[in-house]
């Protein structure tokens, strides 16, 4: 189970995630998730896998016709978007950086020394080299297999990390969910271009909770629209800031946010809403 890191001196939170977390338990709380964003795709489940044949016994998977290669995000689009339940080896990866993020090849020298993105996205070899050694990725050499599927499915049981896609104002409201009963001050990286190392690579080597800004990549070929986030999280993050979120509406605290307008007098909005 993820254990946040927490100040010292800090008291236990009200709030304690279920012994076991399944499958069921994140399909609920995924359509809970729409119900309270209004989110335009469904959000998914991402799970790594020593052995790929573990992977292969997942009901309904699917797996790339044999020689075809996606990257990570159109694997991950196709899932959102299309309910499909993906499952690839490394076979199935461009390779480098693409498979390199989660685990499942190294991502070779020349990507590690930047001669890969010199002169393209860096106008020197230190910098594109300074921009692989700062990349978050999970360690190679033990995963062999990733799947991904909508959390609706309730197919991987349960997956490592749940990551769905929002605006910014459902993003905070995200993060004020899971702020409500625990409070702690979420830092986030910006890698630039190959920003999947800050979602679902950080989040899979970690376990923290990361929002990104996705990049060029995600948009061309992934289809991420302009106003898209990517938020990344352990199931049990996903649960409490759902649970949060619940307490927020409540209180009147709820998404969308109704404007108040640029010209009238706060005081009696502020007076319901921090008093």
């Amino acid at each position: 189970m993820n254990v946040q890191t927490l100040p010292p001196g800090y008291k236990t939170a009200p709030w304690t995630p279920p012994e076991k977390i399944d499958g069921k338990m994140l399909a609920e709380a995924s359509a809970k998730l729409i119900e309270l964003l209004r989110i335009r795709t469904q959000p998914i489940g991402m799970k790594l896998f020593e052995n790929p044949a573990d992977m292969e016994k997942i009901p309904g998977i699917r797996k790339p016709t044999e020689g075809f290669k996606f990257t990570m995000c159109q694997m991950v689009t196709q899932s959102r978007w299309y309910g499909f339940t993906l499952g690839i080896t490394v076979d199935n990866t461009r390779g480098g950086n693409c498979g390199g993020v989660v685990g499942l090849n190294h991502p070779g020298e020349d990507f590690l020394s930047g001669d890969h993105m010199n002169g393209v996205w860096f106008g020197n070899k230190e910098a594109s080299a300074a921009h692989q050694a700062q990349m978050p990725r999970v360690p190679n050499g033990t995963y062999n297999g990733l799947a991904v599927s909508p959390l609706r499915s309730g197919r991987l049981d349960p997956p490592d990390i749940c990551l769905f896609y929002g605006t910014p104002g459902q993003m905070i409201y995200f993060i004020n969910g899971l702020q409500y009963h625990r409070y702690r001050r979420y830092d986030f990286t910006v890698t630039g271009e190959s920003a999947c190392a800050d979602s679902w690579g950080r989040a899979l080597a970690t376990r923290q909770t990361s929002l990104s800004l996705p990049c060029f990549a995600e948009r061309r070929y992934g289809g991420v629209a302009d106003d898209e986030l990517l938020m990344a999280c352990p199931p049990d993050e996903f649960l409490r800031a759902i649970e949060g979120m619940g307490h927020l509406g409540k209180n009147g605290l709820r998404y969308p946010f109704p404007p108040y307008g640029a010209v009238m007098d706060p005081a009696l909005g502020m007076a319901k809403s921090y008093s």
